[in-house]
């Protein structure tokens, strides 16, 4: 889909001009009087690189004025250098090119947490648990040892190979093996399960470009296990492909229900329908928000509200309705350009307001709501009650920021306390559960299902293990608070196991039985007057 093209004539004047200059294809402009008006920008580099005292680098004065140009327009057009670029495109489509391996860094040491099945490493016998000590002929230890850099070293080119070696506890020697890296596919739904007997849950990360396809894929699982009922959880979901964003939401929608209306100040209205061809149109359907869901998730949940399809369920979202448009330059680099406004079926602009690119106010929000209460009462929430829209079924809806949830459901603090925040903040729980982990390995995995494992933990007296390890590593101990917070660190420190061992998805199944949102959602979709409601709104034309 084309948008339209809205920003301000002047900076993206300067914008272009500057552009050109740098990438060194700067040709008469086919305005001319624009083009003289700017032409500064141009005359201005050339002094620099001919007149300054000393030697510059032009081309790094370019890297850092772009993203300096861009915060100028609004919070979400970006700048993407080269070396970045494609790191932020595999995100969205969906895979990229590397040797198949779940990694965490533990003092200063890569360690291998899972390795994908059927992948380049499995396949030379990779094994979780295993620590990369070197990464071709060079050492990969200590504080070489990022994120960052094993990013940059582990992927490649399809085809190209790498070289580790590797300490495995088993073995006294260290091991070699020669990889040769492949396309690993990037799931942007990694859990799905029936959540009840009647309903399954399905948990989405972000909407990549093979989203649609993965969406119903779980779907037909679920249904195959008798779902009779859906949770969609898009909490804390940043959004990615609108195109992704609209098939979805075509799945549960009836022909012609309108999905999104995208409007720029150059370019006509372009509006999105559903075709009718839906697969779970009369399914229920719960949807899970909170203040993290953004951009395309709002495009979803703003479709499936305004056309009365399902129960939106807690707390408003992130209030993100910019479309960015992705443009490419020769060197490699790209911007993420806003060009358009999306809007909800009912016309409720979802962005929130801001003056410009650096309004400190915009990018403190979720502090100030946090501060205001918002998160905690419904009350509190500074809806516009000027900006009023109605759903499909003539309800109440507003605009000014977000989605607002049909059934509202507070953050809950019960338990939290400052030794619980400490031990998460400083990554404590994490690396004590990384090394319970790796010490009790082969044990941890004679337990293949979660019922096992947690009543295997349930014997292990964990939290006292913890607390022990915590005050040796710089946590104080402070037995009331602990007390206090005994059924968090609890969940914590058996979830970092659990996702360990068996991975995301019994992780996911784990924290789900005691999150407030979930259970709220349950509740709703198993009460017989919510059911009816949600079915006759799928059966109105």
């Amino acid at each position: 889909m084309k948008y339209p093209f809205s920003y301000r004539r002047k900076m993206t004047s300067v914008l272009i001009v500057l552009l050109m200059t740098g990438m060194g294809f700067l040709t008469s402009c086919q305005q001319r009087s624009n083009s003289q008006r700017y032409n500064k920008i141009d005359y201005l580099l050339g002094l620099i690189n001919k007149q300054y005292v000393d030697s510059v680098d032009i081309h790094d004065i370019i890297e850092r004025a772009m993203p300096e140009i861009l915060s100028e327009l609004d919070p979400h057009s970006s700048y993407i250098p080269a070396e970045d670029l494609q790191q932020n495109n595999d995100e969205l489509e969906g895979s990229f090119s590397g040797i198949g391996v779940e990694f965490t860094i533990n003092k200063d040491t890569l360690h291998i947490n899972g390795v994908i099945k059927g992948g380049p490493s499995e396949k030379v016998g990779i094994m979780p648990g295993d620590c990369i000590i070197k990464v071709d002929d060079s050492l990969f230890v200590g504080k070489v040892c990022t994120n960052h850099e094993a990013m940059k070293r582990l992927k490649g080119p399809q085809g190209s190979k790498v070289t580790l070696t590797v300490l495995r506890r088993s073995v006294p020697d260290l091991l070699t093996f020669e990889i040769t890296r492949d396309r690993i596919p990037q799931h942007s739904i990694q859990t799905e399960y029936m959540i009840t007997p009647e309903i399954g849950y399905i948990q989405i990360d972000r909407f990549a470009r093979t989203t649609p396809i993965e969406m119903l894929t779980a779907i037909a699982k679920l249904n195959h296990q008798g779902a009779k009922s859906l949770i969609v959880d898009l909490r804390d979901n940043t959004g990615g492909y609108m195109e992704s964003a609209v098939q979805m939401a075509n799945e549960f929608l009836p022909e012609d229900a309108m999905i999104v209306f995208s409007q720029g100040r150059s370019y006509p209205r372009s509006e999105e329908y559903a075709n009718g061809r839906g697969s779970s149109q009369k399914l229920p359907l719960a949807v899970l928000i909170n203040e993290g869901s953004a951009s395309a998730s709002e495009i979803f949940s703003g479709a499936i509200q305004d056309n009365d399809r399902g129960l939106i369920i807690g707390r408003r979202s992130f209030g993100k309705g910019l479309v960015q448009q992705p443009i490419a330059f020769s060197d490699g680099s790209a911007i993420r350009l806003t060009v358009a406004r999306y809007y909800t079926p009912s016309g409720r602009c979802i962005q929130r307001p801001y003056k410009d690119g650096q309004d400190m106010d915009y990018q403190l929000d979720l502090l100030h709501r946090y501060q205001n209460g918002e998160f905690f009462h419904k009350d509190s929430i500074k809806l516009n009650r000027d900006s009023v829209y109605y759903t499909v079924k003539g309800r109440k809806v507003y605009g000014g920021g977000g989605i607002m949830p049909d059934v509202f459901v507070p953050r809950d603090t019960t338990g939290v306390s400052t030794y619980l925040a400490e031990a998460i903040n400083k990554g404590t729980i994490r690396q004590w559960a990384f090394g319970y982990t790796d010490n009790n390995r082969k044990t941890l995995t004679k337990y293949d299902n979660l019922v096992k494992m947690v009543q295997y933990l349930n014997t292990q007296s964990i939290v006292p293990r913890f607390v022990k390890y915590a005050s040796q590593n710089g946590i104080k101990r402070r037995t009331i608070l602990i007390n206090k917070s005994y059924k968090l660190l609890r969940m914590n420190l058996y979830g970092a196991i659990i996702y360990n061992i068996l991975g995301r998805q019994s992780y996911m199944a784990f924290i789900n039985k005691t999150d407030d949102t979930v259970n709220r959602a349950i509740k709703e979709l198993e009460n017989k007057t919510t059911l009816e409601a949600l079915a006759n709104a799928s059966n109105d034309d």
